[in-house]
């Protein structure tokens, strides 16, 4: 029989967890997505669209479908998802990693400012910049869409609904992006602040090399605390380690 191994996706690193299980003999792989893009791309493996219906749903799931361990692989902000997985397999006694990138720490020349929340980013926004750069995604506009004498530039890959800043341009468009293409798009919009959640990884970061070449703030939003006990790998290699599929295996988790 097959270990059937549920992958909590919409990152980069889940797509390549998927792409690594799917052709591990034995191993079975669903990648779960909220559905909030419409185009995703494709995942290897089988894949399922939308929510479970809170922890208590997932727990369901995880029993119906003979689920053998959960890799929670969701963006750092996605609190809510990450609660639910960890209180769905607590609940059915199923091992839960948590695959989190390294987050960005500032280098030399960086102006980061720290926000504890979006709503504090909101808050610390006036003083920092009139031209803003929001890069937080398209789901999280209505913490700023009452700051009036503020022009915001918001790039996201599908267009944002209400509630959103009235002074609002809307760039679509997909990364990765280079260092060149986040210099264009500072000078060509006159952005002189940036605000962005602390992602962490490379494949968002040219936009923080940008800002520092020309000398701009940065609002950084720190990550959402993870639920306590929960077993966190940094990448790729350490969750599939963490199956006991990788080189060094570390399976012990599973029980």
């Amino acid at each position: 029989m097959s270990r059937h191994v549920l992958v909590l996706g919409g990152t980069t690193e889940a797509r390549q967890l998927a792409a690594e299980l799917a052709v591990r003999p034995g191993t079975r792989v669903t990648t779960s997505l909220a559905g909030r893009v419409t185009r995703p791309g494709a995942i290897a493996g089988d894949v399922r669209v939308g929510g479970f219906g809170g922890a208590e749903g997932l727990a369901d799931w995880l029993r119906v479908h003979d689920v053998a361990a959960v890799v929670d692989a969701t963006h750092p902000f996605a609190a809510t998802i990450t609660a639910n997985a960890a209180r769905a397999t607590a609940a059915t006694g199923r091992p839960l990693a948590v695959l989190r990138r390294p987050g960005w720490h500032p280098g030399p020349g960086d102006r980061w400012h720290p926000a504890g929340s979006l709503a504090d980013a909101a808050r610390l926004l006036p003083d920092l910049g009139r031209r803003v750069l929001l890069t937080t995604g398209r789901m999280d506009l209505a913490a700023f869409a009452h700051l009036d004498r503020l022009h915001f530039v918001v790039r996201s890959v599908e267009p944002a609904g209400p509630p959103v800043p009235p002074d609002m341009t809307q760039v679509l468009a997909r990364g990765p992006f280079t260092v060149a293409d986040e210099l264009a798009l500072l000078r060509e919009h006159r952005i002189d602040v940036l605000v962005t959640k602390d992602s962490g990884g490379a494949a968002t970061a040219a936009k923080l090399t940008a800002a520092r070449e020309l000398g701009l703030p940065v609002l950084v939003v720190r990550r959402p605390p993870l639920p306590d006990g929960v077993s966190v790998v940094p990448g790729v290699a350490e969750a599939l380690a963490w199956l006991g599929l990788g080189p060094d295996t570390a399976s012990e988790d599973l029980g």
